[in-house]
């Protein structure tokens, strides 16, 4: 039986399901709460006080805010920016891919506290319970996880009926959109979500909304990596956290990163997104373009393949499997002469390459000039190597009786 001294330990982005959490688990269980914000992004300081205040207001004995914004770049980010991974060769993985960290940092601050038990508010319909669980699980098998509101199936009236008649404030239903911000971008739902049919309103965008009207002039940017890592903006050499933050804006501003994913979710069926991701799309954009300038053609091919199924395990709440790891040091690997820097030309809605340079450049490594002149080689080679490379064809076309 738990020690009704030890307190629960409950993930807390003060929405409805973790606010009612607060008072449904000390009543049930006879035991304090402690909530726990890690902060993977997209929180200010009047965030951050607003859920202070919340937790308290609503019984817990004590809130916790963990900062994990670096933590959360390289232990995930930079394995998706070395992927350039993204979900259905569309969406980068916005959200979903801080939940790891997020279950890593509640895991520990149980420990920290002397606790067993875990809980999280997450309802049975989404992805996100089963990310937390099984990070949660693969971090500590020994914890006690509750989650009320899948487990007792509350619906949202229910839950607001709990907190009135015990006087407790209610969140406010500012939106009729489910909004999720993280460093990576924001994930948007609303009933346009529910099918396939169509987008949401322009004002329903949180980064960009207006950025079409606003007649905004072209952009230009110059985003500098080494080793695949992002460090320089126009020149301005910044923390990748920082960076990100930057252009973020920038690219909101142009309403860049806007996309709506169709696609599947863990449970099986199939699932539709809104999602603003500025900075993972100018950083993925830039990125890949580099890529093809110092890679050869076989490295990319093998890293595009593990890479989409790093991005599949990430999506899954899987990135603590030790094949992740396995995968993330192919990654890493890949990436030793990915150096040099990314030209972009920013309009509304669109991001273009203008040119890309580097040290390793495998352009400027050959003697020759694609389409003007061999250099590498002489005509007479060029004329052997196509009729070796012909031969496959000659045989299949004799085979199948032709001459």
């Amino acid at each position: 039986m738990a020690n009704t001294d030890s307190p629960i330990v409950l993930a807390f982005s003060g929405g409805l399901d973790t606010s009612m959490c607060i008072p449904w688990l000390t009543e049930r269980h006879q035991r304090p709460v402690v909530t726990v914000t890690v902060n993977t992004g997209g929180l200010d300081a009047a965030d951050i006080r607003r859920l202070e205040e919340r937790s308290r207001a609503l019984g817990a004995r004590e809130h916790l805010l963990v900062e994990a914004r670096e933590a959360f770049f390289n232990e995930v980010l930079r394995h998706l920016i070395f992927g350039n991974v993204r979900r259905g060769q569309l969406y980068p993985l916005c959200v979903g891919a801080e939940r790891g960290i997020q279950a890593s940092r509640l895991a520990q601050a149980a420990r920290e506290l002397g606790s067993t038990t875990v809980a999280h508010g997450c309802t049975a319909a989404g992805n996100d319970q089963v990310r937390f669980e099984v990070a949660l699980k693969t971090l500590d098998p020994t914890l006690e996880i509750l989650a009320p509101v899948r487990d007792e199936g509350f619906i949202r009236a229910e839950q607001v009926r709990y907190l009135e008649v015990r006087g407790l404030p209610v969140p406010a239903k500012s939106s009729a959109y489910s909004i999720n911000r993280g460093l990576w971008g924001v994930t948007i739902g609303g009933t346009e979500t529910l099918d396939s049919r169509a987008s949401i309103p322009e004002d329903a965008w949180v980064l960009s909304a207006g950025a079409f009207e606003a007649n905004r002039p072209p952009r230009r940017l110059v985003i500098g990596f080494e080793a695949g890592v992002p460090v320089s903006l126009d020149g301005e050499r910044l923390a990748p956290v920082a960076l990100i933050e930057r252009l973020e804006s920038i690219g909101a501003a142009h309403a860049i990163g806007r996309g709506i994913h169709l696609g599947d979710t863990i449970l099986g069926t199939k699932g539709r997104v809104a999602f603003e991701a500025p900075a993972a799309e100018l950083l993925i954009t830039a990125h890949r373009e580099l890529e093809k300038l110092v890679l050869s053609s076989l490295q990319q091919r093998v890293k595009e393949q593990v890479a989409a199924i790093y991005g599949d395990l990430v999506h899954e709440g899987k990135q603590l499997d030790l094949v992740c790891a396995d995968i993330e040091a192919l990654l890493g690997s890949s990436q030793r002469r990915v150096t040099g820097e990314a030209h972009l030309l920013l309009r509304p809605g669109s991001v273009f390459v203008e040119g890309v340079v580097s040290p390793h450049s495998l352009l400027k490594a050959t003697r020759g000039v694609y389409g003007e002149a061999a250099g590498e080689w002489t005509p007479a080679d060029a004329l052997g190597y196509s009729r070796v490379l012909s031969l496959p064809g000659i045989l299949q076309t004799r085979a199948g009786g032709g001459a």
